[in-house]
């Protein structure tokens, strides 16, 4: 299983605006949702970013109005032989979310509409979120897929929406709406979509004027003392989830476009 795919030059959009880059997911005819490729050049603006200290603030969002990142493109999965895919396509995405969080400059998601799977993973990695009244989020991979997330992903998820919510929304495959995610303290602010643009920018250049070393300081810190947990090992929980006939039927009935017929096995 290979992930490490070229991407389309249109499939990741990058400008810089003074001292702020905006990284933009544009597949909206697939409501952005995420190649290898396009996790891939994620990692590197993030790097590119992290090596000009003229850059202040990083605003993530999607194109299209109608969606952040609707997680992974999952025809991608229909290449996966056993569990060891999966525990790698796991960290990968630990690796890959971590390195928002490692970002030295402070991250914004910009959120209009579904913002789910891996896609909530990526705006679990920003340190300020903004969304809109029709935004959505959520982890539906027992309605979806069959397969789990990483122990690292499930420990950032409990930090923001807390363990009980957690359980709660993956066990009845049901997306949060955007005022309960306001309320959760996951999202910071609810604008309108005809607003949110200014808004963020707003937001960004504020932040862009302030101390960058305290900036980074706290982000740091924060970031350290939330790490400082050991995490227990998951990979055997990965491996068999992974390796499961259920995740194959899941992959194979979302590209059929049939409900899935889940046997526990």
């Amino acid at each position: 299983m290979d992930t490490k795919t070229q991407v389309s030059k249109d499939e990741v959009l990058v400008a810089r605006d003074g001292a702020i880059v905006t990284l933009t997911f544009n597949r909206p005819e697939a409501r952005n949702a995420m190649t290898w490729g396009m996790y891939q050049r994620l990692y590197e603006v993030c790097e590119e970013v992290d090596a000009d200290d003229s850059i202040r603030v990083l605003i993530l969002k999607g194109a299209g109005g109608k969606a952040f990142v609707a997680g992974t493109d999952i025809s991608q999965f229909t290449k996966f032989k056993d569990g060891e895919d999966g525990i790698k396509y796991e960290k990968d995405g630990d690796k890959r979310s971590g390195r928002i969080a490692k970002v030295k400059k402070p991250v914004i998601a910009q959120i209009e509409g579904v913002c789910v799977g891996g896609g909530f993973g990526i705006a679990a990695g920003a340190d300020i979120r903004v969304g809109t009244p029709e935004s959505r989020f959520g982890l539906p991979i027992a309605r979806t897929l069959g397969n789990c997330l990483s122990m690292g992903n499930y420990a950032a998820f409990m930090d923001l929406i807390g363990p009980s919510r957690l359980k709660e929304m993956v066990f009845q495959a049901r997306l949060m709406s955007a005022q309960e995610a306001l309320t959760a303290g996951f999202l910071h602010e609810l604008v309108s979509p005809e607003s949110i643009e200014q808004r963020v920018r707003e937001i960004a250049d504020k932040v862009a004027s302030h101390a960058p070393l305290t900036l980074w300081a706290t982000k740091e810190a924060v970031r350290r003392l939330q790490a400082s947990r050991q995490l227990p090992d998951g990979d055997d929980i990965v491996r068999r989830i992974y390796g499961s006939a259920d995740f194959k039927e899941g992959v194979a009935a979302f590209v059929e476009k049939r409900a899935p017929r889940w046997s526990g096995k």
